[in-house]
């Protein structure tokens, strides 16, 4: 049986595929779905397929620091925030990088710059045996991507 990872309520993860080395993440039970901070967000046709280029704070309390990111698009689906908001989408999928193990997530984009935290992890990013102690935090040595 595969060893499962404790995760505190919050961890520090990368997105390697997106260029985000480094980003404080909480993790969310309640969120079915992963979500990224993007200040702003363009469309475009990349041989034939739609893609988004989305611009992100990647850290907290810092609007100097802005990471460009491209992602092919793989859904658009409505999302109801914790306050009953619905609002489209766009949905991209890239590797997460967390406790040494690397895996595919989806993750929607929106705009946080009001949110504590730039990224949610949701539930269908944690089906690769994280456990969440919710009394914890940064549980998980962070690794510099080589």
């Amino acid at each position: 049986m595969k060893q499962k990872m404790i995760v505190g309520w919050r961890e520090t993860l990368s997105l390697p595929g997106l260029g985000i080395e480094k980003i404080n993440a909480k993790i969310d039970t309640g969120a079915r779905t992963s979500c990224l901070h993007a200040f702003k967000v363009e469309s475009f046709k990349k041989d034939e397929a739609l893609w988004v280029r989305f611009w992100i704070h990647p850290f907290q309390n810092n609007s100097d620091v802005v990471t460009v990111c491209e992602a092919e698009v793989v859904d658009e689906r409505t999302v109801r925030d914790s306050g009953g908001h619905e609002e489209l989408r766009y949905v991209i999928k890239t590797e997460m990088s967390l406790g040494g193990q690397m895996w595919p997530i989806e993750i929607t984009l929106t705009n946080r710059e009001n949110m504590a935290f730039r990224m949610l992890l949701g539930r269908t990013a944690m089906h690769h045996g994280i456990v969440v102690d919710p009394v914890e935090s940064f549980l998980i040595a962070f690794e510099e991507s080589k």
